[in-house]
């Protein structure tokens, strides 16, 4: 398995922020997001390609990684993780059987197997807008989307840079079948100042529509730096 990185810190976004976790992070990505703040899991930022940082591990050595914390609360993150839903479906069994309680963050381009959804007590799934810069047609895949409504384990969290975002997230809800009362919304920033401004506006915009906010609160805390 390619992972990127494991570390320990609190979770940063969606329903569970400020929850002590144990991150996986998996290297590559099928998305190219424009504003990503985790580039290093697919691109060579000083070449501008396909880079290489990562770190082959085995399942039993990725499981020993984890639980050295003695933290059971995993996020298993990217990149995108689902890309390595073969390989990660028997880790995650054997940690759900530990007694961990397993968050999965995904772009929701790849709907999650059987296997996984079974294991999984939390999607944090994270649908691209026209923001992010990806085509359409590769960043939005129905069939993945409505997967994760019928899982019925799903929380979707939508990256907002300005006003305009609202607009389109709400046609997504309607055509996707997306619940409200799942949708979280969350100020699109890698420092402290842009966030705090984005997120006055969008509290109220959250306010209005019924929407939960989600801060960045790691960014908030650390700045926009790898295993924190």
């Amino acid at each position: 398995m390619p992972v990127s990185e494991i570390f320990l810190s609190i979770q940063g976004e969606g329903v569970h922020s400020g929850k002590p976790s144990v991150f996986l992070r998996t290297y590559r990505c099928n998305l190219s997001c424009t504003w990503c703040d985790s580039k290093y899991t697919w691109l060579d930022q000083e070449k501008s390609k396909p880079g290489v940082d990562y770190e082959p591990m085995t399942l039993g050595a990725v499981m020993d990684r984890i639980t050295i914390y003695g933290c059971k609360h995993l996020v298993l993150t990217g990149g995108e993780p689902l890309l390595h839903q073969r390989v990660l479906a028997p880790l995650l069994a054997s940690l759900k059987k530990a007694g961990f309680f397993i968050e999965v963050e995904t772009n929701g381009t790849i709907a999650p197997s059987a296997e996984v959804v079974e294991s999984v007590d939390c999607f944090n799934v994270s649908p691209k807008i026209s923001n992010s810069l990806v085509e359409e047609s590769v960043r939005t895949r129905p069939d993945a989307l409505r997967a994760f409504v019928r899982s019925q384990k799903a929380w979707f969290k939508f990256v907002v840079c300005d006003q305009n975002d609202v607009s389109e997230i709400e046609q997504m809800l309607s055509k996707f079948g997306i619940p409200r009362d799942r949708v979280m919304l969350m100020p699109e920033g890698i420092d402290a100042a842009t966030l705090l401004e984005r997120s006055r506006w969008l509290v109220e915009v959250c306010k209005e529509k019924s929407f939960r906010f989600s801060m960045r609160l790691h960014i908030l805390l650390y700045g926009n730096k790898r295993g924190i």
